[in-house]
């Protein structure tokens, strides 16, 4: 959902309910920078938790339940706005992820936002380049989790190429080592499988090219510790570390042996499938050594809320792109934009749209609302809802998209009161505000030609009443006709729209 800015908050926290593990941060910003206050972090493994049917088991759901009890009263009293959580790719695949999100909100008393592959990995990025010191040229960073792997490379502070693949140390322990054998074959089976997954990418990034690489993950972590233990470098991970390791755990041959220096015993069972994703990255791409990061995800969310709270927001930067690439006629956008806003103070009160995120949503809708139109004219409303909900946008997170894609699909026509009903309590504002678009769409529909008088709304639980001045609706007869219609459509879901 979005988020409500808010200036000058004591405390910020991040919370990453990741496939593998969950993590809290909890943070002081002081002059754009963020210092951290404590960390907190649990193995959940909530991947393994995923049955055939792509659900969550009510034992994962409880394990992810009982660590976030814990987080809660970390952040307890917290403003809303002051605490970001986001959930990755266990989330991004389980079908049954609502009813999780559901009891988690209950349990934190704020959003929770599962965010996409390619999003995850601009977050990541941002943690690492300002935990990092500033590189000279191009940086590549690795994130091996516990469902998913992301790759970014990136050019101080900007990423330039993100990358997310469906391969993690949890999800390729359920599917090669589940009985905690190691054997070369089994090993082998998950190196090709990583392989496989690489080749889609590995061209794009070594065309980009990089000056330096980094893990950002506890996985490189924990490999870097096992090397330098062993006295095979300082931490970092090297090409040669890598080889020798992959001969000792498979000499081991069972994940209860692995008990090397470096390596936690909650760790030793996903062990052996993350050191094949990580040997897989090294020959795929290449590699000589990588350096690890302790700063990712949550550092990133982290510094993400902070740039938005300080009008620094990557979302307004997404749709100007967004908004390029497909050709909106912007002079139009812009007056929808101020008209759909200027009605929301209007009615704000009446319709209880009184938070920020209405106005965000709302102006983004009017913005983008014509998208579509660069695919086809014909049901372009639906073209564009599916390139918003189906795009990797930078800064939304999945239900952002969702939310935004429904009102640029319910702008004009027939609106999808099935839609709207899925998102239970804030289905009925998403609705008032797809009403305010669709009004100044209406409003605006001879496109700035023509001079339009100023109007008074007055709003009821299921009605909207529009006054133009005297006499002005029978001097322009094709918007009283554009109103009429409108009425009919709004009859359909039981919104009464009374034009005067």
């Amino acid at each position: 959902m979005p988020h409500t800015p808010a200036e000058n908050f004591a405390l910020i926290a991040a919370i990453d309910l990741g496939s593998n593990s969950f993590h809290m941060v909890l943070a002081k910003a002081d002059h754009g920078e963020i210092r951290i206050l404590e960390r907190l972090g649990e193995k959940v493994q909530l991947a393994a938790g995923i049955d055939d049917q792509r659900e969550l088991n009510e034992e994962s759901m409880q394990r992810g339940l009982d660590c976030l009890r814990r987080f809660a009263q970390m952040i307890a009293g917290l403003p809303a706005g002051a605490v970001r959580v986001v959930g990755t790719n266990a989330l991004r695949e389980a079908r049954n992820r609502a009813v999780f999100i559901r009891r988690a909100e209950a349990i934190l008393g704020h959003p929770v936002e599962v965010i996409s592959g390619r999003e995850e990995a601009r977050l990541i990025y941002l943690g690492v380049s300002h935990t990092l010191a500033q590189a000279q040229g191009k940086r590549l960073v690795a994130d091996i989790g516990g469902g998913s792997t992301e790759f970014i490379i990136g050019q101080r502070f900007e990423p330039l190429l993100r990358e997310s693949l469906q391969m993690g140390c949890v999800s390729y322990t359920q599917r090669y080592f589940r009985d905690g054998k190691i054997t070369p074959a089994r090993y082998a089976q998950a190196y090709t499988a990583a392989r496989l997954e690489l080749m889609g990418i590995e061209h794009g990034l070594c065309r980009l090219g990089w000056q330096e690489s980094v893990g950002a993950s506890g996985t490189i972590r924990a490999i870097g510790l096992v090397l330098k233990g062993a006295g095979h470098g300082n931490g970092e991970v090297n090409a040669e570390g890598v080889a020798w390791l992959k001969r000792k755990i498979l000499k081991l041959g069972e994940v209860d042996k692995l008990d090397l220096e470096g390596i936690k015993p909650d760790r030793r069972a996903i062990f052996p499938a993350g050191l094949a994703i990580l040997e897989a990255i090294f020959d795929a791409l290449d590699l000589q050594q990588m350096h690890h990061s302790e700063g990712a995800l949550r550092e990133g969310v982290l510094y993400d809320l902070l740039g938005r709270h300080h009008h620094e927001d990557v979302r307004e930067r997404t749709l100007s792109a967004l908004m390029e690439r497909y050709h909106v006629d912007l002079e139009q956008a812009a007056r929808v934009e101020a008209k759909a806003l200027s009605a929301l103070e209007q009615v704000a009160t009446a319709w209880e749209l009184d938070d920020e995120w209405h106005r965000e949503l709302l102006s983004w809708g009017a913005r983008v609302h014509e998208l579509g139109m660069d695919i086809a004219h014909y049901h372009y409303h639906k073209h564009g809802a599916y390139l918003i909900e189906h795009s990797d946008l930078a800064g939304f997170s999945r239900q952002d998209q969702q939310m935004l894609a429904l009102l640029v699909r319910g702008h004009r026509r027939n609106l999808p009161a099935d839609k709207f009903a899925e998102l239970s309590g804030e289905g009925i504002k998403l609705i008032r505000l797809c009403v305010l678009l669709r009004f100044a769409i209406l409003f605006h529909h001879i496109r700035g030609t023509q001079a339009m008088p100023r109007v008074q709304l007055q709003a009821g639980p299921q009605h909207l009443d529009i006054v133009f001045p005297e006499g002005w609706l029978a001097a322009n007869p094709l918007t009283l006709a554009d109103f009429a219609q409108e009425a009919e459509w709004l009859a359909r879901i039981g919104f009464r729209l009374s034009v005067r």
